[in-house]
């Protein structure tokens, strides 16, 4: 497969076109009476339209067909996705998962659609407050089926597998160790190339933003110039048979058929868009003197709250770097928190769980529940020399934490069997 290109930059206003059309983008107005090469003009919002600048989202697709060409959506197999939060009692326990198993291609096909389970979760959908863990686990492409979110935007975490992920707005290579966000209402489809498994942070109503630098200045951490939009790609392709469009509609999953691809947008402009970023480009931020800074110094993307400085989520990564601190006790220190926290592993082991937190698997410690390191790691950094180390080469670890008090769905606490009984710390 040829190199993909992308555009550079977080939240710009881009534009783009296909070029096997050129001009296909109207030049000094939204929608003309006719469209270049006949294309129907379409808009999608993804704010309010009387946001202020700062934060209205909206872009202008130029397509060979409008997306309403659909036939009427009806209810499909839900599978394991839920926003019900009272499907089994609360358990404000230490909870941590085994890597999550994938299914064998030879025993069943399953897309990424099909491979999703919702975890935990919190919040509302239809007041547009809340949000959802899912976990997806698939061994095949979608081919002609996409999907779309009318409740929020995916924040997808592939862990093992590449994803080829075609958009209205273009095509994205999604390795291990990189993301991507896909914007609410934005139709995608997942290709994969063996058993894959990843995490998805879901939130509602409200779009990721990079956190505020205050005193860090103008440069830092996760830095707009990494983040990579798609450029403009159609396909003009009939499906005899029906493509599949797949909506999750306040929880529930429609389907409805339509006649032809709906990667159909020869170009396109706006700030409205999908995007992917490398974690490996993030610029860790770290205490040089002495104690633990917060975790909060590696937040890459931030789902604000109406109250300041509160989030609905944050996703955050423990990348690899150096400490340095001295007279100080390094690992992650012991905790209780107003936030709820859910940890996953990409790759590598973790510096305050060397032993059975792995890669593919979770953790979840619930409003103000106590944890922190083993005994293991306690011992061993309390007795160590305070030299400069690298800490987590190899490793990928993130976070996504709320200020949400969310619930563990019936999948993650019975059947899906993952469920790690003496995990307790």
């Amino acid at each position: 497969m040829a190199t993909l290109q992308y555009i550079s930059g977080f939240g710009n206003e881009c534009a783009s076109e296909d070029p096997r059309c050129p001009g296909a983008l109207p030049e000094g107005q939204n929608n003309p009476q006719v469209c270049p090469y006949n294309l129907y003009a379409e808009q999608l919002s993804g704010s309010a339209f009387t946001c202020p600048r700062s934060t209205n989202k909206r872009s202008w697709l130029y397509r060979i067909l409008p997306s309403v060409s659909h036939k009427p959506f009806e209810s499909t197999d839900q599978g394991h996705v839920t926003n019900n939060w009272d499907e089994v009692d609360p358990d404000p326990n230490q909870l941590r998962w085994k890597p999550f198993e994938i299914p064998k291609a030879s025993q069943k096909k399953v897309d990424f659609v099909s491979g999703l389970h919702t975890l935990c979760g919190a919040g509302d959908i239809r007041s547009n407050n809340g949000l959802a863990v899912h976990i997806f686990l698939c061994n095949t492409s979608m081919g002609d089926r996409c999907f779309y979110n009318s409740d929020g935007d995916f924040l997808i975490v592939p862990q093992k597998g590449k994803l080829l992920i075609y958009t209205e707005f273009g095509k994205m290579i999604v390795q291990p160790n990189e993301i991507c966000v896909i914007q609410r209402g934005m139709r995608f489809s997942v290709d994969v190339f063996e058993e894959t498994r990843g995490y998805i942070l879901e939130v509602y109503g409200v779009h990721f933003e990079l956190p505020d630098l205050g005193p860090i200045g103008a440069n830092g951490l996760a830095n707009p110039r990494d983040f990579l939009i798609p450029v403009a790609w159609y396909e003009d392709r009939q499906v005899p048979g029906g493509y599949t469009v797949i909506n999750k509609y306040q929880g529930k999953l429609f389907a409805a058929k339509q006649n032809v691809s709906p990667f159909n947008v020869v170009a396109w402009h706006g700030n409205y868009t999908p995007y992917k970023y490398n974690l490996e480009n993030f610029m860790v931020i770290n205490a040089v003197a002495y104690d633990h800074a917060d975790p909060s110094i590696f937040t890459v993307l931030t789902a604000k709250s109406l109250r300041p400085g509160v989030a609905i989520a944050d996703f955050v990564i423990f990348p690899p770097r150096w400490g340095v601190a001295d007279k100080t006790f390094r690992p992650p220190y012991y905790h209780r928190n107003c936030m709820s926290e859910f940890m996953g592993l990409i790759k590598g082991h973790y510096e305050a769980k060397e032993g059975g937190f792995l890669p593919g698997g979770g953790s979840l410690h619930s409003t103000m529940t106590p944890h922190g390191p083993d005994a293991e790691c306690f011992e061993k950094a309390s007795k160590a020399k305070l030299v400069p180390e690298r800490i987590a080469d190899g490793t990928m670890a993130f976070m996504f934490e709320s200020s949400l008090s969310m619930a563990v769905t019936k999948w993650g606490l019975k059947t899906s069997h993952c469920l790690d009984d003496n995990y307790r710390t």
